[in-house]
């Protein structure tokens, strides 16, 4: 399933992966340097989860350089810029085309809301899926890690068969698992939607865009941020197991890690989602995410 994705997202990463190393060793370098401490060219290894560098590409497959930027304050507060990651083929945010039109659900009347989990502005249908609640804070790497209110968040995800509305054959007539939300006083914006499944060829994932404000919010072009949210292992397995729908996706998780995925590979810590609950009561999760604002 989603096999163009795999490819294109591949063929971008593989560009950028010596660059990438470089960029881990010389941040690791310049963050020790201070406590008079050097590690030895050649030593340690890349692409395991405490990385704080990650992969750079567009949807379009334009790559870009970027470097995980770490502010620390005096008051011991630290936040680093979150990765620029691919929005993949299927962001709906009017960079592409589904069934010959463009697909921009940023446009739809009601796409600003917390429950994402139902279709909108016509289109009938609810994923079904274990629920989560997820809270995603923004803060400001310029701004001694600050709260950003008033940006907005542009969040979507596959289905738990692993299809992604308004492009996958059977939901193109869909528009859920796509919402936007503004950031409170504090920086969050919470969202109500399904726990993702996994389909074959990347671990689960969700993608979101930050935007300005609302307003900014109506196109690709705008955006400041394209990242991506992973979730642990564990809790992924206990979904997957355990709930109705979801067996397909334990099969495709069986065959990936975090360490092989495309995306993920160099580096989870910035983009790791904090989750509880169970698969009864269903999920609450959170992260905090920074950008260079």
């Amino acid at each position: 399933m989603h096999k163009h994705g795999l490819e294109h997202d591949l063929s971008t990463l593989a560009q950028q992966h010596e660059r990438r190393q470089l960029i881990r060793w010389l941040s690791t370098a310049s963050a020790l340097a201070a406590t008079g401490v050097l590690p030895m060219l050649g030593c340690g290894g890349g692409g395991d989860a405490g990385s704080t560098a990650n992969s750079t590409s567009s949807s379009t497959g334009t790559s870009a350089s970027t470097t995980t930027t770490t502010i620390t304050t005096t008051g011991s507060s630290t936040c680093s810029v979150a990765p620029e990651e691919t929005a993949g083929p299927y962001p709906g945010d009017g960079s592409n085309t589904s069934n010959g039109a463009t697909s921009n659900a940023l446009m739809l009347a009601s796409v600003v809301r917390s429950d994402i989990r139902s279709s909108i502005d016509g289109a009938s249908g609810t994923a079904a899926g274990v629920p989560l609640v997820l809270t995603i804070q923004l803060t400001n790497t310029n701004a001694s890690c600050a709260s950003l209110e008033g940006y907005a968040i542009y969040l979507w995800h596959c289905n738990r068969d692993g299809k992604y509305s308004l492009y996958s054959s059977g939901v193109t007539d869909q528009n859920y698992l796509r919402g936007v939300q503004a950031t409170d006083a504090s920086g969050n914006a919470t969202f109500t939607t399904i726990f993702p499944g996994c389909y074959d060829g990347r671990m689960p994932h969700m993608h979101l865009e930050i935007y300005r404000s609302l307003t900014t919010a109506t196109s690709f072009s705008n955006k400041l941020k394209t990242t991506q949210l992973a979730f642990p292992v564990s809790t992924c397995t206990e979904v997957y197991t355990n709930a109705s729908g979801y067996s397909a996706s334990l099969t495709n998780l069986g065959k990936i890690s975090f360490a092989t995925d495309n995306v993920f590979s160099d580096g989870i810590t910035l983009e790791m989602t904090t989750l509880s609950g169970s698969v009864t009561n269903g999920y609450t999760g959170n992260i905090t995410l920074s950008i260079a604002a």
